[in-house]
């Protein structure tokens, strides 16, 4: 690991978490939760697979991640943020925020995506606009693995779909997905340009911007 040499906080920390894909693995695992190292690869495209292996001995090393065997029938060796790795969220969180105007562009034509990367945009963007209503759930596709939102008690939290019939869904593309979450894009819109919609319309206007 290449170090800055220099006795200063933010210094110290990019020796740590400063390297291409770092920050990118710790993304999975904070909305995965424990993966195997075939799920974060899948989640992280673009990174060679030694290269992976390299980042993970690096991040065990520093105490940010462990590695886990889980017992049977499921037997698998799993990776998960310790406490002090789950510590970056809002470090994460912070630099989606600031990316966010961004995404508002026309992705590239090599650019990739997963749905479950709109958690980040949901923790940052939305919030329950009946905190005192039950639980209900969204969920979002934009063509790969689904993801679900819950929306309970004031917050909105994501989970990947586990199969089970949500409240409302939403399948589009993640320029789409993307604006109606913002508020962009009003669900009208969206779905005459192309968004499939299904459901309880009114849970998707439980979904209230953030205020400002």
């Amino acid at each position: 690991m290449r170090t800055y040499r220099q006795y200063c906080s933010i210094a110290k920390a990019l020796d740590v978490v400063g390297d291409r894909w770092t920050l990118l693995i710790i993304r999975e695992l904070l909305v995965r939760g424990p993966a195997r190292y075939t799920d974060i690869r899948e989640g992280v495209p673009g990174i060679a697979t030694n290269l992976l292996a390299e980042r993970l001995r690096e991040l065990i090393r520093e105490g940010l991640v462990r590695r886990r065997d889980t017992p049977p029938p499921v037997a698998a060796t799993v990776f998960e943020l310790t406490e002090r790795g789950r510590e970056l969220e809002p470090v994460l969180l912070a630099l989606g925020r600031w990316g966010a105007p961004y995404m508002y562009e026309s992705p590239g034509q090599e650019d990739q995506f997963r749905s479950r990367w709109l958690a980040w945009p949901a923790a940052m963007l939305l919030t329950d606009g009946e905190p005192d209503a039950p639980l209900v759930t969204v969920e979002l596709s934009a063509g790969d693995e689904p993801v679900v939102f819950e929306i309970s008690g004031g917050r909105i939290q994501t989970r990947p779909s586990d199969g089970s019939e949500p409240d409302a869904w939403l399948r589009g593309t993640p320029q789409m997905l993307l604006g109606v979450l913002s508020g962009r894009l009003d669900l009208a819109t969206a779905r005459s340009e192309g968004l499939e919609f299904g459901g309880d319309e009114r849970v998707i206007r439980r979904m209230q911007p953030v205020a400002a």
